[in-house]
Parts: structure tokens; C-alpha cells; sequence
């Protein structure tokens, strides 16, 4: 992948500072019930007592509990939940099309992917980021510990925008790489001609848990554009002579809309985690609005 340095700066002093506010109020906001630490419904001898059952032969005399056979002279075993760290896996669009804008869609979504990658960190669960476009992927292995923080920071101000988007084809490739099942958080614009159905199937066969980000700038909402003009694909290049009056723009805005509504639609039928927001949001208002939500944690 081309890693071009973006001439807007991602992570600035502010923005560091922002950081442990929200893992703070992410804290308070679900009381301690942070999706990061679910715990598994398998019994084994790890961290907190969940119940008791009767004693059988074989079973490892270790774990009963001799205060209880003291008191009702009967042997019974000691149960406990296991913790299971849960994986994040961010998939960050790197395509072209997320040079787009001011500030760029790649540059915000830069800082929404640190963001969320702190707060899984903080809460010691094991994070992985992968920046993808058509057929590449730039991965950093994954991390743990809220110190690897500035490990994900580096990662992810190195990525640049370049080249086109195949979900199908990115997401086919991605799932080679996670062994393991766990939170797909996809942060995207989900510009792909082919649409969206295909690349987000491949993600669901794998019985991940999904939660979207769609990223859009307002320009592409609702563009200001009436006239002769010679517009340029930003990830093919290709060159469009078009005359744009009221009615293209009217037929424009419906098609965007139903795309939008198609996309909506398809993650209620399945059960994902969605959420769409222009740019013009401050990031850290998007995340509070995912806290509340109960997206990305639950």
C-alpha cells in the first residue's frame, strides 16, 4: 500500500488529551459493563466464583470448598467464570475515495479508529487495525495494554489514501489473517461500485460481531454543483464530462438517499451495529453518541 503522509496531522496535542476523558466517560456511562469485558459462559477455575455443584469422582479435589462440607457435610465443587479477552478488529477504509474532504474522511476516521483502539486497550482486551483498499492490506499485529496506544497512533498516522475499494475482495483477505472470532469494527465511506451486500456477507459468514462506521462529508450529501463540469473518479481516474441542472442534482440526492436506506435496512436485518456520520461531527461526539447507543459496547 502506498503510505503517503497526509498533510493533515492526526493526532495532535488536543486530540491526546481527549483520549482519556472518553475512556473515563465511556466507564461511567456503562458502569463497568464494557462489551471488552464480557465474560464467557464456560466454566473452568479462573477468575470470579459463579456456583457450586456437587462433587464427582475424578474431579480435582482442590477446588472444593471445605467451609461448605464443614457446614453440611457434603462435598461440593467450586465453580468459576472464566474472562475471555475479547479481539477488536478495526478494518480502516484506505482508499482514495477517503482523501475526500475537509478534513479528509481518511484523516477522521484515523481518529475515531484511535479512539475506540484506546479504550479496548485501556480495558486490556487485544486490539488489531488493518487499513485496507482493493486488494492490499497493511495490518498491525495485534497489541495489548493501554501503553501500546502510541504503537496504534504510529500505525495509523502512516496510512495514506490510495487505490480503489473491493470490500469483497479486502474483507476475503482480512479473514485469512483473524484466527480468531471477535468485534469487527469497519470504518468506511463503503464507496465500492459493486456495493456493499458482497464485502459485508464475507464478514457475517465468519460469525463475527460486526459495528459499522459510515463516514460521508457533506459535500457528497448535498454538493453544490449546477453547470458544465469535468468531473474526476477519484479512485480510478477516470474523466466524466456532465452538465449538472436541478433535476440531476434532485435524481442524485435520491439515489444517495436510497443507498443509505438499503444500507440501513441490511444491518437491522442482521443484527449490526451501525452508525453514520458526516465529518462536520466532532469525533469525540461521534464516540459518545456509539457509548450511548450501546455500539460498541454494551
Amino acid at each position: 500500500m502506498n503510505e503517503t503522509q497526509s498533510t493533515q496531522s492526526a493526532f495532535d496535542s488536543e486530540f491526546l488529551k481527549k483520549l482519556e476523558y472518553l475512556y473515563i466517560v465511556s466507564k461511567k456511562i456503562f458502569a463497568g459493563r464494557i462489551k471488552a469485558e464480557r465474560r464467557s459462559t464456560r466454566r473452568g477455575v479462573s477468575v470470579e466464583f459463579a456456583d457450586y455443584r456437587n462433587y464427582t469422582a475424578g474431579d480435582d479435589f482442590r477446588y472444593i470448598d471445605w467451609n461448605a462440607f464443614a457446614r453440611f457435610d457434603e462435598l461440593l465443587l467450586k465453580l468459576y467464570e472464566e474472562r475471555e479477552d475479547l479481539h477488536i478488529y478495526f478494518l480502516v477504509d484506505a482508499s482514495r475515495s477517503m482523501t475526500y474532504g475537509d478534513p479528509q474522511k481518511l484523516l477522521y476516521a484515523k481518529r475515531v479508529a484511535a479512539a475506540l483502539a484506546y479504550i479496548g486497550l485501556s480495558n486490556l482486551d487485544r486490539v488489531s487495525i488493518t487499513a485496507f483498499t482493493e486488494a492490499d492490506l497493511n495490518r498491525l499485529p495485534t497489541e495489548r495494554g493501554k501503553g501500546k496506544i502510541f504503537t496504534v497512533l504510529d500505525f495509523l498516522d502512516r496510512i495514506g489514501g490510495a487505490g480503489e475499494t473491493n470490500l469483497q475482495t479486502a474483507f476475503s483477505n482480512f479473514v485469512h489473517t483473524a484466527k480468531r472470532r471477535g468485534l469487527v469494527v469497519l470504518i468506511s465511506d463503503l464507496f465500492d461500485p459493486r456495493g456493499f451486500t458482497d464485502g459485508l456477507n464475507v464478514l457475517k459468514f465468519q460469525k463475527h460481531d460486526l459495528f459499522l462506521i459510515h463516514i460521508v462529508d457533506d459535500k457528497e450529501v448535498n454538493p453544490e454543483l449546477l453547470g458544465d463540469y469535468h468531473l474526476v473518479d477519484m479512485e480510478t481516474n477516470q474523466l466524466r464530462p456532465v452538465t449538472i441542472n436541478e433535476s440531476h442534482l434532485k435524481r442524485y440526492k435520491a439515489l444517495f438517499q436510497k443507498y443509505c436506506g438499503d444500507l440501513d435496512r441490511y444491518c437491522v436485518q442482521r443484527e449490526i451495529g451501525f452508525i453514520r456520520t458526516a465529518t462536520e461531527l466532532p469525533f469525540d461526539e461521534l464516540i459518545l453518541r456509539i457509548f450511548r447507543m450501546g455500539g460498541f459496547v454494551s
